[in-house]
């Protein structure tokens, strides 16, 4: 079955991928945008595998997916726009930030192509190769990678940038880059937007630190406490330090305005007797005879 559209007809398997994408618009809690731009058909496979289990990714003609978008509920068709070139469409009941943390572990680093833009600057680290002598040095020379023959082996001579960001790779420079093992490009989905709930998030968004996120949280815990101890406020986790303070400070006034009670006492002892025993060390020091024996055995 087909339906028509003025003298053109959709085709059966058309709609059926249309109606599919709404649906699962519909079934998973978030969606989104990725580009698989620079990905082998092998690859992408391999990346289809490991997201199946908390994942639906749909590879389709951008049309369809466009058709499906535009054919959905509420904000949906805003997604659109971030729809082109290579792109598909991921499902998942993760939440945003899970979905940007997942895709970016499906990046692996990959061979820049002849002619192709470097995405950053890329350098060549000082060191030796571990190839022997041989017409693989004037390659490598001719590529811009200063090289020399040390201990018997390829080495480079100096850390440097070979290719600037913007720059075209020449193609001596990507056929020496690869040989050498460098791989100056990460090739995985790349999260383009993610909708959810009516709202779109954007990858610059969604890319958090989560590690300072943490030391954040507890850097923040620790100083509510220290305010809470510090103020006397009073808090299922600070009840035991206030309280602990609070003794520490009542027996040292305690102590210092020498009032006789409980826990004060034995230290008003000990506190006079080393008094004593430093009032006499320095009458001894000046009068050996004018201090007794037991004074001077304190």
């Amino acid at each position: 079955m087909t339906e028509s559209r003025g003298a053109e007809q959709i085709p059966q398997w058309k709609m059926d991928e249309v109606n599919t994408l709404k649906d699962l618009v519909k079934s998973y809690k978030i969606f989104g945008v990725v580009s698989f731009e620079g990905i082998m058909a092998d690859q992408l496979q391999k990346m289809r595998r490991d997201l199946k289990e908390t994942s639906v990714l749909k590879v389709t003609r951008n049309t369809l997916n466009a058709k499906a978008l535009n054919e959905s509920d509420g904000n949906v068709p805003d997604m659109v726009q971030y729809i082109e070139g290579q792109s598909a469409l991921i499902f998942t009941n993760d939440n945003p930030f899970r979905l940007y943390k997942t895709l970016s572990k499906t990046k692996t680093p990959s061979p820049i192509k002849a002619g192709a833009i470097a995405p950053a600057d890329i350098s060549v680290t000082k060191g030796p190769t571990g190839f022997p002598p041989g017409p693989l040095l004037g390659e490598f020379q001719s590529a811009g990678i200063p090289t020399a023959v040390e201990a018997g082996k390829i080495a480079i001579k100096e850390t440097k940038v070979v290719c600037k960001a913007g720059e075209k790779v020449s193609q001596k420079l990507a056929a020496a880059l690869n040989k050498l093992e460098i791989y100056p490009l990460e090739v995985g989905l790349n999260l383009r937007a993610v909708y959810e709930n009516g709202t779109i998030y954007l990858p610059d968004v969604l890319a958090v630190d989560e590690d300072q996120i943490f030391n954040n949280i507890i850097a923040a815990v620790q100083q509510a406490n220290n305010l809470s101890v510090n103020a006397a406020i009073p808090t299922k986790d600070t009840i035991k330090a206030i309280l602990g303070k609070a003794h520490r400070e009542a027996v040292n006034l305690g102590v210092e305005a020498v009032i006789l009670e409980g826990d004060v006492v034995e230290l008003l002892i000990g506190k006079a007797n080393m008094q004593m025993a430093t009032v006499a060390s320095a009458v001894a020091a000046k009068d050996a005879n004018a201090v007794d024996d037991e004074l001077k055995n304190l």
